[in-house]
C-alpha cells in the first residue's frame, strides 16, 4: 500500500514544473473573469460559469495522473493513458470560453509526460497531434475573437477595408500563436530529450562503474591467486631443488656408510650443504621472492653454474648448448633459468637417467628450449603427482609461450618449449 502513495516519477523536477503548470491554472480558475472594470465588455455570455467544478476536477485527476506513471507497463497501457490525458484537456476546453485557456498548460504537461514514456518516433507523434489540437482551436477560437465593448455582428457595419483588416490582424495573431506554441513544445521535446540522455548516461555510468568495482575485486582476487602459485612455485624451485640433491646424497650416504666410509662421509658432507641451503632458502622465501634468481649474473652463466652443481651432486652429465645473440630481458632469462632449474631436478626425482641434453638457441619467431634425458620415461597421461611440470606449464604459459613433452617408458623424455619473440 505504502508504493501507491510514492511517486515514480524519474525526474522529480519535471514533475514540480507540472505542479506549478496546473497549479496556475487552479489559480485562474478562482480569479474573478472577466474582471469587472469599466472598459471591459460585459456583452460577452459566460457559460463556463456553469461548469468551474467540472473544470477544477478535470486539473486534479490530470495532476493525479502524474503521481504514478505507467512506465513499466505495456505500451498499450502508455498510449491509454496519454489518450485519456489528451481527452482531459478537451474536456476542458468544451466547458466554456473562459476555460480554454486552461488547454495550453494542460496539454503541455501531457506532452512532458509522453517524453518520458516513449520513444523520439512516438514523442513527435504525441506532439504532433497536441499541435494540430493547438491549431484546430485556435482556427475555430480565433473566429470569436472581437475589440471590447462590440457587438458579436461588427463586421457587418465596418466598412469592407475595416473587415479586411480585422482579418488580416486575426491572420498575423493566428500565425504567431501557432509559430509561438510550436517553438514551446519543441523545447519541451528536446528539454527532456536531454535530460532523459543525461539520466540514462549516469545510470550507465553508475553501471560501469559498479562493473569496473566488480572487475576490480576479481583481478584482486586472481592476482592473489597467481601470486600464491607463484610462492608455490618458488618454494618448490628453490627449496625442492635442494632437498632432491640431499636426498640422493643421503642415500648415497646409506649407500657406502658400509662400504668406504671416506665416500659416506663426502657425501654426508654434501648433504649437510645442501641442507644448510634449503633452511637458507626457506626463511628468506618471503624477501626474495620478487628477486632475480640469476643474482646479477648473465643467464649463460647462471646457466653453467647450475649445470655443474647437478653434475657434481647427482653424477648425471649435462650437455648445455645455448646460442643466443639477442639480450634476453631479465624477466624472461630468470623464467628460463627456473624452467631448466625445474627440469633437471625432475630428471634427478624421476628418470634414473645418466645424461641430460640442453639446448637453448634463438630463432626467426623467438627462443627455442629442447631438453633430453636417456631415462626410464612414463606415459604423461598418467603423470599426476607433483608440481614439476605443471609448475613449467605455468611458466612458459605466463611467457606466452607452449610447451610440448614426448616421453614413453624406457625411451627417456624430451621437453620442447617456444617462446615467442620478446619484442612484438
Amino acid at each position: 500500500m505504502s508504493r501507491l502513495f510514492q511517486p515514480n516519477h524519474p525526474f522529480r523536477l519535471l514533475l514540480y514544473l507540472e505542479w506549478i503548470l496546473l497549479g496556475i491554472a487552479l489559480l485562474a480558475l478562482f480569479v474573478p473573469f472577466p474582471p469587472n472594470a469599466f472598459w471591459w465588455p460585459t456583452v460577452i455570455p459566460d457559460r463556463g460559469l456553469r461548469f468551474p467544478l467540472g473544470v477544477l476536477l478535470n486539473i486534479l485527476v490530470l495532476g493525479s495522473m502524474g503521481w504514478r506513471l505507467p512506465i513499466d507497463r505495456s505500451r498499450f497501457s502508455q498510449w491509454l493513458y496519454t489518450g485519456w490525458g489528451i481527452a482531459l484537456c478537451w474536456l476542458t476546453d468544451l466547458m466554456g470560453e473562459r476555460f480554454r485557456e486552461y488547454f495550453i498548460p494542460m496539454i503541455l504537461v501531457v506532452v512532458m509526460r509522453a517524453c518520458l514514456l516513449f520513444p523520439w518516433e512516438q514523442r513527435w507523434l504525441v506532439a504532433s497531434v497536441a499541435y494540430g489540437s493547438f491549431l484546430f482551436r485556435l482556427m475555430t477560437g480565433l473566429q470569436r475573437v472581437r475589440p471590447p465593448g462590440m457587438p458579436r455582428r461588427i463586421g457587418l457595419l465596418l466598412p469592407g477595408r475595416g473587415r479586411g483588416l480585422s482579418q488580416e490582424l486575426l491572420a498575423s495573431l493566428q500565425l504567431k500563436s501557432a509559430l509561438l506554441f510550436g517553438m514551446v513544445l519543441v523545447f519541451v521535446l528536446l528539454m527532456v530529450g536531454a535530460l532523459l540522455t543525461e539520466h540514462r548516461s549516469r545510470a550507465e555510468l553508475a553501471a560501469a562503474n559498479q562493473r569496473l568495482r566488480q572487475y576490480a575485486l576479481m583481478i584482486e582476487n586472481q592476482a592473489t591467486l597467481q601470486e600464491r602459485t607463484r610462492i608455490a612455485r618458488e618454494m618448490h624451485d628453490s627449496v625442492g631443488h635442494s632437498l632432491t640433491a640431499q636426498s640422493i646424497q643421503l642415500e648415497n650416504v646409506e649407500l657406502w656408510l658400509g662400504k668406504d666410509t671416506a665416500k659416506a662421509s663426502d657425501h654426508l658432507g654434501k648433504a649437510r650443504r645442501l641442507g644448510k641451503e634449503a633452511l637458507q632458502n626457506v626463511r628468506h622465501t618471503v624477501a626474495t621472492l620478487r628477486s632475480n634468481p640469476l643474482q646479477g649474473q648473465s643467464l649463460l652463466s647462471a646457466l653453467a653454474k647450475l649445470t655443474q652443481e647437478f653434475e657434481r651432486t647427482t653424477g648425471i652429465t649435462v650437455n648445455l648448448a645455448t646460442h643466443l645473440q639477442t639480450p634476453i630481458p631479465k624477466d624472461m632469462a630468470a623464467a628460463l633459468y627456473r624452467l631448466i632449474q625445474e627440469a633437471l631436478t625432475n630428471v634427478s626425482k624421476h628418470s634414473a637417467a645418466t645424461q641430460v641434453i640442453i639446448n637453448l638457441h634463438e630463432q626467426a619467431q623467438g627462443l627455442s628450449l629442447q631438453i633430453s634425458d636417456n631415462g626410464k620415461g612414463f606415459l604423461p597421461e598418467k603423470n599426476t603427482t607433483g608440481f614439476g611440470l605443471q609448475g613449467m606449464q605455468e611458466r612458459t604459459a605466463a611467457l606466452g609461450g607452449s610447451l610440448q613433452l614426448q616421453s614413453q617408458p624406457q625411451a627417456g623424455c624430451h621437453i620442447h618449449i617456444e617462446i615467442p619473440t620478446w619484442g612484438e
